[in-house]
């Protein structure tokens, strides 16, 4: 529901009081689209990504297992912050609110005769 005139002239003087109070804090929490965000985290993934495989390559020509070793652990580890990212950026990592999780749309409960009545007449008026 979009605002009225009178309320998002209230609304813009609030933000510019905040704006002249404190303008450190203003600079701080206003973002434009926090996608931006999670953009910035998946290119820095991607780099960390790009690092494992060089740490990995590494480590197999120079013969030391441990820097392979630290080379797909740094893989294994920036592949997921990257995924957990570009899943919150598109969406995907919102979880549904707790009382839904897992359940169906309440219904009213019926009595077990109840059901098998429903049952019977279903059953009669098919055949």
């Amino acid at each position: 529901m979009p605002l009225s005139e009178h309320e998002q002239r209230l609304l813009d003087q609030i933000e510019q009081a905040l704006y002249a109070e404190d303008p450190k804090w203003a600079n701080t929490v206003r973002i434009s689209d926090p996608r931006s965000h999670y953009k910035r985290r998946l290119v820095k993934a991607s780099i960390g990504f790009a690092l494992g495989v060089v740490l990995l390559m590494v480590g197999v020509v120079a013969a030391q297992i441990w820097l392979g070793a630290a080379g797909f652990v740094v893989m294994l580890a920036t592949c997921l912050w990257g995924l957990s990212s570009w899943k919150r950026m598109n969406g995907f990592g919102d979880s549904p609110p707790s009382h839904n999780r897992g359940r169906r749309p309440q219904r009213q409960r019926q009595s077990f005769m109840e059901r098998m009545e429903e049952r019977w007449r279903r059953r009669h008026d098919e055949h």
